[in-house]
């Protein structure tokens, strides 16, 4: 058996340590243009910050290592050009003696990743304009940051944007992030990421949002950036993070299938429409593990089990890629925050029936401490309680429950059996009905009909609704929700005469818990009532999002 794998990094380095521990006879050739086939991207961020000082620390396996303890032939600097699918060979370019060569192959794994989005705006061809891939780039962009550069423009606030951000500042560089849309990290729903947009402001970025860089002037010192808005920014240099495509044209010039947004297409085991040739990691379209629809998302983790699947497949195991469900985390200035599965924005684009709660749990108890306050958003369906997706922002803990949440979707997990998780807990790590619990007590009520809720985005001070406030007469003076009347819950059985049995009455609290007893007691008494979910928080959180639009 004879595999040719080209490109290295996660999938491909994966598919080939693998195929070597299913055979120890197989000839496994590993093509890789740069001069490292496995390295770690997503460390390269902390790299340029001086977080990760040693840049030997990236080079996940270095190149001797994979000649050596797996016997494969790495070959760098060598760039597939084209593939001969009748003679089952590939064309090779050696990139430091410009010579040309053809190698042969019985399985044909592509892993030729995704390249950062370069639009075609006048002056990006410039050398002050960076982008983030490789450690070429990370060389560049770690040289240029620890040069006396003060200033500098990063377009788009995606994952890599917003990490460049956090490790520029970490040089004492003033940053500034251009973004077309209405929100950083723009996979998140936008009322999730008005505490982190806060922090990063906080922490001493600037923040041009719902705007689009259409120049770059090279002047004597550095760039001027010239915005949609008709702004000009002056910095030492720019960093371009708009996203990236998939490297897929060496597929399509040899006929094999790929998506609308360019991914090859793949089976569950990672083939294409060549039964000979695979696909993974960036590059390869496969399905949402949520909708079953194609989707395109470059994740590291993904990447790495796609290159063992197809090396299982090639070997004969009966392993499957059961989907991606784009679980996801990004730190940012010390504050967190993560996803699993779809946003709300998707299950509307998509027109999925869904339900959706908030909580605002302390990641640990409250009487330890250091307990600090974070933010769970659950997605499910309104009908049978199967979870669709969640988001978490926060500082500690937000990994935990988002990971917790996204085993729960893999294994087809309802908002019932989100009640009847056992999860460690200790006061320094959680609480006894800890965060993920609660998430399922929440919405598992919702399904059953111990409450409705509404959501501060239904405009709950609309008329002819009731909006009751049952927090205490200090909170309702410190801040309320316009024209809400305000009756604390430890008062409210005796007070209900004064209730309206004629409109629907919204009640909360702070973060939702009072408002959901609030709601029991009333809809006991025959009243028309409805819990704002996560309470007076969400509300304002989402009044401050929508100021921004």
């Amino acid at each position: 058996m004879k595999i040719v794998i080209i490109g290295g990094v996660a999938g491909g380095a994966s598919a080939a340590a693998r195929a070597r521990r299913l055979s120890d006879d197989a000839e496994i050739i590993v093509l890789e243009r740069g001069p490292h086939p496995s390295f770690a991207n997503c460390g390269l961020p902390y790299y340029v910050g001086g977080e990760i000082q040693s840049r030997d620390k990236l080079l996940v396996a270095p190149i001797e290592m994979l000649r050596q303890r797996h016997r494969l032939d790495v070959r760098v600097h060598a760039e597939v050009i084209a593939i001969d699918r009748p003679a089952k060979q590939v064309t090779v370019r050696d990139l430091a003696s410009d010579r040309q060569y053809t190698e042969s192959y019985d399985k044909l794994i592509v892993s030729t990743g995704a390249a950062p989005f370069r639009p075609h705006i006048p002056g990006i061809d410039s050398d002050r304009v960076l982008e983030l891939r490789d450690l070429n780039d990370a060389d560049r962009m770690h040289t240029v940051a620890t040069s006396g550069s003060r200033k500098a423009v990063i377009v788009g606030a995606g994952f890599i944007g917003i990490e460049v951000a956090e490790n520029l500042r970490r040089r004492n560089i003033d940053v500034t992030i251009v973004e077309l849309a209405d929100q950083i990290l723009p996979p998140w729903d936008h009322e999730m990421m008005i505490p982190i947009q806060d922090h990063v402001r906080e922490n001493g970025v600037e923040l041009c949002l719902q705007d689009s860089a259409i120049g770059f002037d090279e002047t004597e010192t550095g760039l001027n950036i010239r915005l949609q808005s008709g702004a000009t920014i002056a910095a030492d240099f720019a960093v371009v993070c708009i996203g990236v495509r998939p490297e897929s044209k060496l597929a399509m010039d040899a006929g094999i299938a790929c998506g609308p947004r360019g991914g090859i297409v793949t089976s569950e085991r990672m083939q294409t429409n060549d039964p000979d040739i695979y696909a993974v990691g960036d590059v390869a379209e496969v399905m949402d593990f949520v909708t079953r629809q194609p989707v395109q998302i470059p994740l590291a983790g993904p990447a790495n089990r796609q290159g063992r699947i197809a090396a299982d497949h090639i070997f004969g195991r009966p392993s499957a890629y059961r989907g991606t469900q784009g679980t996801a985390i990004v730190g940012v200035f010390g504050k967190t925050a993560a996803m699993t599965g779809q946003s709300e924005k998707l299950l509307r684009r998509s027109e999925t029936l869904y339900e959706k709660i908030y909580i605002h749990p302390t990641d640990h108890a409250g009487y330890y401490p250091g307990a600090e306050v974070m933010t769970l958003k659950l997605l499910f369906d309104p009908n049978t309680g199967h979870i669709l997706g969640a988001q978490g922002v926060g500082t500690h803990g937000v990994d935990k429950r988002i990971d917790v949440i996204a085993t729960a979707i893999q294994g087809g997990m309802t908002v019932f059996d989100l009640e009847e998780v056992e999860l460690c807990y200790a006061p320094q790590y959680g609480h006894a009905k800890d965060a993920v619990n609660m998430a399922g007590f929440v919405a598992s009520g919702v399904v059953r009909g111990d409450q409705t809720v509404v959501h501060a985005t239904s405009d709950p001070s609309a008329p002819p609704v009731y909006v009751l406030d049952v927090r205490s007469e200090s909170e309702f003076t410190a801040g309320h929700i316009p024209d809400a009347t305000n009756i604390p819950i430890e008062v409210l059985r005796d007070r209900t005469d004064e209730l309206p049995r004629d409109r629907k009455i919204i009640a909360y609290c702070k973060v939702g818990q009072r408002g959901y007893l609030a709601t029991r007691v009333l809809m006991q008494r025959g009243f028309d009532v409805s819990n704002l979910s996560g309470g007076y928080l969400s509300w304002r959180r989402t009044a401050e999002a929508s100021s921004t639009t």
